[in-house]
This record gives structure tokens, sequence and C-alpha cells, in this order.
């Protein structure tokens, strides 16, 4: 599928198209040599930062859109949908309806790697793609994309998905075991866009990490990363970005 398909996909047709190859370009691109001529790619041309905006405007229009859609459930309610929506598997399924990964643009050895399947890569990809088309078109055309592509999510809400850190302490409050402890493990990227990294354990168990853009948000991963081990099952639950 072309560049242009990808366009059409999105319904967006692109008035810098160098907006949407930066969405699709991963960090590890940016290690190969520039080339050359005069009109180079910046040192570090990559999806980065773009990721840090689109998950920003991703937060406000799925904001916007739960905020009408349930208009009676209470601030509660609308935050653990709103978790389930911008989380990273909700980001890769959307990914997946756009084919998205075909489209990434990695180095040899993150190829070779199968990189372009790996859901995070595609999460950070399509928060991307979506900061791509707001800067773009503007905010009315971030909303339509979003609203559309978003729209099955929604609907298949029948109720406010539970918070797995709960779910992950109810679950070891039923087998007498201690609530579980979370560790900050690492913090890494730049300033304007950090990671965390956070292991989540449960006592007499392996314990599970994960990485998110907040401290919580890594917690959040982490307790429904090691739901998935003790269960067996992924845990249909809100997970963080």
């Amino acid at each position: 599928m072309a560049a242009e398909d990808l366009a059409q996909a999105l319904g967006h047709s692109f008035a810098d198209p160098r907006l949407l190859e930066e969405a699709l370009t991963h960090p590890s691109v940016s290690a190969s040599k520039p080339r050359r001529g005069r009109r180079r790619r910046p040192e570090r041309f990559s999806y980065d930062r773009l990721e840090f905006l689109g998950d920003r405007v991703l937060g406000l229009v799925v904001a916007e859109l739960l905020w009408r859609r349930f208009d009676k459930e209470p601030e509660g309610d609308l935050t653990r949908r709103h978790t389930h929506l911008v989380r990273r598997r909700a980001l890769a399924r959307v990914a997946e309806t756009l084919d998205l990964g075909r489209h990434i643009r990695l180095s040899p050895a993150e190829a070779a790697a199968g990189a372009g399947r790996n859901p995070a890569i595609l999460a950070d990809a399509c928060e991307a793609v979506i900061a791509a088309v707001y800067i773009d078109g503007g905010f009315a055309a971030a909303f339509d994309l979003v609203s559309r592509l978003w729209a099955p999510l929604i609907e298949e809400m029948s109720a406010p998905p539970r918070d797995p850190k709960t779910a992950l302490q109810e679950w070891a409050q039923a087998r007498g075991l201690a609530l579980p402890a979370y560790e900050l493990v690492e913090t890494s990227g730049p300033d304007h866009a950090p990671r965390f990294t956070v292991a989540a354990r449960v006592a007499g168990h392996d314990g599970a990490t994960a990485t998110a853009s907040s401290k919580r948000g890594a917690e959040v991963r982490a307790a429904e990363a090691l739901l998935e081990q003790l269960t067996g099952k992924a845990h249909d639950s809100a997970a963080a970005t």
C-alpha cells in the first residue's frame, strides 16, 4: 500500500507530505547516515516528537467524545473509559486497521526483527500520525480522524472498564496475599518526553515491567501485564499509555 493509499485511509490529503513521512519513521532510522544533498533530514528525524503531541491530541479528542456520549456518567467512570481508549492496546488495534505496520520506516535490523508488528511501535506511530494530521489540517481534521477510527472501540464498551491496579489488588487479596508493590526501575528519554519503567510484583510470583510517558501510566501497564501473567489471559481493563 502506497503512502497515498494510507492518506486516503486516513481521510486526509496532506499539504505537507513530509509530516506523514516523519510520523512513520522509527527512531532507529535516525542512526543511519543522512541523505546526500542540500536538503538533509534533521539528525533526529523520527516520530518521537510527533508521538508526544499526538498523545495529547488523542487524549483531548477522546475526552470530548466521551463527555458528549456518556453525558450522565460521573468523572470516575469517564476517566476509566478514557484510559482504556488511549492505552497502547487500543492504539495498536487502530494501527492494525490502517495496516500501519507496512508503512513504518525501520532500520534494517529492526525490520528483520519484525518491529513493524510490535504493538508498542504501532501505538507510537499511530499517535504520531494523529499529530501529523493535527499539524497539517488543524484540530477539526484530527477530531474527525479520531472520531472515525475510535468509534468501534467506543461502541463495544458496554460499561466503564476496571482499573488494572484495582483488579490486581483484588486478585491478591482474594488469595490472602499482601498488596501489590510497584517500583520505579528507570527513567529515560528527553526532558520534553520522559519515559518511566515500573515493575509490579505480587508476593510469591514473578513480576512484570512496563514503560509509559508517566509513572502512573507505567504502573497501570505493569499491573495489566502482571494480571495477564497470573491469569493466563488478557485483562480487558483500562491500561494507560
